[in-house]
């Protein structure tokens, strides 16, 4: 008895398998790409990593990566010096400084964006693009005027004055953010709450709020990271008393070499926070930048 078949179908077949190996290996050389550029990128904080772990002398005689053919010469007296210069208050500045920064633009821009977004007044539109305008001003234009207004207020050198510079410059990108992606919430789910009597401020808090959480997200991933690495805001506005960690390492730099016991433990307590923020919070993070991508 003869199997009839379609003209065809027996190279349709073998390109589906062909095309189902090609798919499988394709994806194998991808994972292992991706894999060796994230060991790659994760070599230079595992190098600073063991540069803290090991004293000045060996160091100055050797490369960071014999340490693991020698691991008795892993010590923490470089943590210990480093706590004795006093940088722990600086580490402390640090969060005094960017946690407020970061909670402030979030909610100011959030309920600025709502606005922004979904009540109508007048000017708005007009606002809005000066909002916008404000992306592309730099942060040098303004330190001097912004000095001169905070020696008049008396805030000069002062956390309070580090934080409000930062809320200040951060917002125009955070409005323009959550404001992009509020815009995209159906407007039945606002229209529905209104009807059963719900106010804006209980519609923002109950209904807008809630959905944003993966652009909220992301906007304080950047924020944190922004705040936390700053080193011109703080070298221009913060006082030796209320130096954040960026300003207290640029002080050690004095001669790398002949002071790396310090420079090595306090840039990694500096990379190391944003890097468990960033990772912890990675899911939200890409979350949020695909938010609106897809109607």
């Amino acid at each position: 008895m003869t199997t009839l078949t379609e003209p065809g179908s027996a190279q349709r077949i073998e390109r589906g398998l062909l095309g189902r190996v090609a798919d499988r290996v394709g994806g194998g050389v991808v994972q292992v790409v991706l894999v060796l550029v994230a060991v790659f990128w994760l070599v230079p904080t595992l190098g600073l990593l063991v540069v803290s772990l090991r004293g000045e002398a060996q160091n100055n005689a050797s490369g960071w990566w014999t340490l693991f053919t020698k691991p008795a010469e892993i010590t923490f007296q470089n943590y210990s010096s480093l706590l004795a210069a006093g940088f722990s208050s600086s580490f402390w500045n640090t969060v005094l400084i960017t946690v407020p920064a970061t909670v402030l633009v979030i909610g100011i821009a959030a309920m600025a964006a709502y606005a922004f977004a979904w009540i109508e007044f007048p000017g708005r539109d007009a606002v809005f693009l000066v909002v916008i305008a404000l992306l592309v001003v730099p942060v040098q234009i303004a330190l001097i005027p912004i000095a001169k207004l905070y020696g008049f207020l008396g805030i000069f050198g002062s956390i309070t004055g580090v934080v409000l510079f930062h809320v200040a410059f951060g917002l125009p990108f955070a409005i323009f953010l959550l404001r992009n992606f509020f815009v995209g919430i159906p407007r039945e789910l606002l229209e529905a709450a209104r009807m059963d009597g719900a106010q804006e401020w209980r519609i923002f808090a109950t209904v807008v709020f809630p959905l944003a959480k993966p652009a909220i997200a992301s906007l304080g991933i950047f924020q944190f990271l922004w705040v936390w690495n700053d080193l011109l805001v703080a070298l221009v506005f913060a006082d030796t008393e209320n130096q954040p960690m960026t300003k207290a390492l640029q002080s050690q730099m004095r001669q790398f070499g002949t002071n790396v016991d310090i420079l090595a433990p306090g840039a990694f307590l500096s990379l190391i926070i944003p890097l468990v923020l960033f990772f912890g919070f990675q899911r939200y993070f890409v979350q949020g930048l695909l938010a609106g991508s897809v109607k």
